[in-house]
């Protein structure tokens, strides 16, 4: 470890995830803050934080495993009941969705805006975002979302830029990558897994049928990584995340390492 890292550790320490009150879960897709970040959106609803979870694309071609017969538009709504149904398992009532087209079929500018809005009026002090920067991640929702997430979290307590994207601004303090290949912060879900594990599989059916080979594999993907989250920080389950805290996310490249 660099002389100017080990500093940075002392002059300007990670936040502490479970302290804010108000947080907003960013999903490219229906069913990603589920598989990303479940157990710890469960575990901060049972402290009694705030929460919100921003679902950015209607999930239109996620047809894989839908019944057969249904339109597009038919799957956008079923996909939105198991949104709704599943942020319920895990105690989530406060549920948007942008309505953007799965597949990058929107223009950046259109997804800054709306996610501006969004931010703007739930004014949370930490966003939770898929990583855009992990090297094997190919799927242009994910990584723009991730990249819009990042720039709003900066940008969100200027007024002034914000209400160039026709916002509000948002007090955010913290930005909390999930699905990162990084971690540097560490969430205990320890009696959440199971509640993850329902508000995937009860839920998003259309996605991942019980019986289907992609969802038990799935599932032990998920127990593998609890598991390993929580041997890096001394617990049996946990999730990990990428975290930035404001002095982080600007002219700082050591805290990108």
């Amino acid at each position: 470890m660099s002389i100017t890292r080990l500093a940075l550790r002392f002059a300007a320490p990670l936040p502490a995830l479970l302290d804010f009150q108000r947080y907003l879960f960013i999903g490219p897709h229906p069913d990603d803050i589920e598989i990303g970040a479940g157990a710890t959106a469960a575990r901060l609803r049972a402290m009694g934080k705030e929460v919100c979870f921003l679902i950015c694309t209607d999930g239109r071609y996620g047809d894989g495993a839908a019944p057969a017969g249904l339109s597009r538009e038919e799957l956008v709504a079923l996909r939105r009941r198991e949104s709704l149904a599943s942020a319920r398992a895990l105690g989530v009532e406060d549920v948007r969705f942008l309505t953007l087209s799965d597949g990058g079929f929107y223009t950046e500018e259109q997804l800054l805006r709306a996610m501006a809005a969004v931010i703007g009026d739930f004014k949370p002090d930490c966003i939770f975002a898929p990583d855009p920067f992990v090297s094997s991640e190919c799927h242009v929702d994910h990584l723009r979302c991730g990249r819009a997430a990042g720039q709003l979290a900066y940008m969100a307590p200027y007024a002034g830029v914000m209400g160039g994207y026709g916002a509000s601004p948002a007090p955010v303090e913290a930005l909390a990558y999930y699905m990162t290949a990084r971690p540097s912060a560490y969430v205990k879900t320890r009696g959440y897994l199971e509640q993850q594990l329902r508000s995937i599989f009860d839920c998003h059916r259309s996605q991942f049928p019980p019986d289907a080979a992609e969802s038990k594999a799935l599932v032990l993907y998920l127990r593998l990584r609890s598991a390993d989250m929580g041997l890096r920080c001394g617990c049996t389950a946990a999730e990990g995340f990428r975290v930035l805290g404001r002095v982080h996310m600007h002219c700082l490249p050591e805290a990108g390492k």
